[in-house]
């Protein structure tokens, strides 16, 4: 097992993946059937056996995995008839919330969430995932879409936090943040939240009322950054890992502060190594949740939502 803040982790485990890729495709009848069943069984024992023993801080580099299916993925495995939506009528568009209506399994719904890059230009365009106002603006604008033609909102968490820039503070950063707390928490739809990746801070949590919030198993939900916190308590960035250890920021940890309602198991390896089968687990227990809360009336939802928040951060004293 690697050091509790080293990322290497997983390198043996990429390593036997690219020998399974280059045994698949050799043509069948050549002799290495039994080799490739012999490197996928050695691939499964090893996977478990790193997974069963991740840190808090290896956890939150798995969330951070750039191969983890981002938002636009879980869409196209996921929707139908997905149409997005751009800019927030006030100042401009922000690629990184995508906002939209499609079809879910017969449903007619709003899809919202972060958007990261998978290559240089895209991180740059969608800002590394990092939202300014105009982002949270749009995506209100959706949210009230929804709500005026009586349609569930679906959202999905994958940030490092908002965008803490000059021109974002000064079109309003924070007041839009909060802003999406206040309508949030009065929607007479369903709202439904999945941290699908890192959820960071305000940025996170201004997609993040909900009447129920799931997280992946491998996703993270915290008020700060590791490196954030170390830096701050520290003053050393080199303390992520403790830090990661005192927050407790990984799914276990959430479900027992009831900050989230369900983990969502990923398959071996995390959700980049079968998005397929990632996304049909989100898929079954969204669909399964809809059910539930669309039988619930506006004055149901508002009073549930609130108790929901309520109970958050109840502490006790001996």
């Amino acid at each position: 097992m690697q050091a509790l803040d080293d990322s290497a982790f997983e390198e043996p485990l990429i390593a036997l993946r690219r020998q399974i890729a280059e045994l698949e495709g050799y043509p069948e009848g050549s002799g290495h059937e039994k080799d490739l069943e012999r490197l996928r069984h050695r691939l499964d024992k090893e996977t478990d056996s790193v997974f069963r023993n991740l840190s808090r801080w290896q956890k939150t580099l798995m969330a951070r995995h750039a191969e983890r299916p981002y938002t636009l993925d879980y869409v196209d495995l996921m929707m139908d008839e997905w149409v997005e939506f751009h800019g927030d009528r006030a100042y401009a568009d922000d690629p990184a919330i995508v906002s939209g209506f499609a079809t879910f399994r017969g449903q007619h719904v709003a899809v919202i969430g972060h958007q990261k890059g998978r290559d240089t230009t895209q991180r740059i365009r969608r800002n590394f995932g990092q939202p300014r106002p105009e982002g949270y603006r749009k995506a209100l604008r959706i949210m009230k879409l929804a709500e005026k033609f009586g349609r569930p909102i679906l959202t999905f968490i994958d940030t490092p936090g908002a965008y803490p820039g000059i021109g974002a503070e000064e079109r309003g950063q924070a007041e839009a943040i909060a802003r999406n707390l206040l309508e949030m928490a009065s929607l007479r739809v369903p709202v439904v939240v999945t941290v699908t990746g890192e959820g960071g801070s305000g940025g996170a949590l201004a997609l993040g009322v909900g009447d129920r919030v799931f997280i992946l198993e491998y996703g993270i939900y915290s008020v700060i950054s590791p490196e954030g916190c170390a830096a701050i308590l520290w003053k050393d960035q080199g303390m992520k890992a403790v830090a990661a250890e005192a927050m407790r920021v990984t799914a276990p940890d959430l479900l027992d502060l009831g900050v989230v309602d369900e983990i969502i198991p990923e398959p071996r390896g995390g959700a980049h190594t079968d998005p397929v089968l990632t996304s049909q687990r989100i898929a079954d227990r969204l669909e399964a949740t809809l059910e539930e809360l669309n039988d619930r009336s506006p004055e149901e939802l508002l009073e549930a939502r609130y108790e929901r928040f309520r109970k958050l951060g109840v502490f006790s004293e001996s």
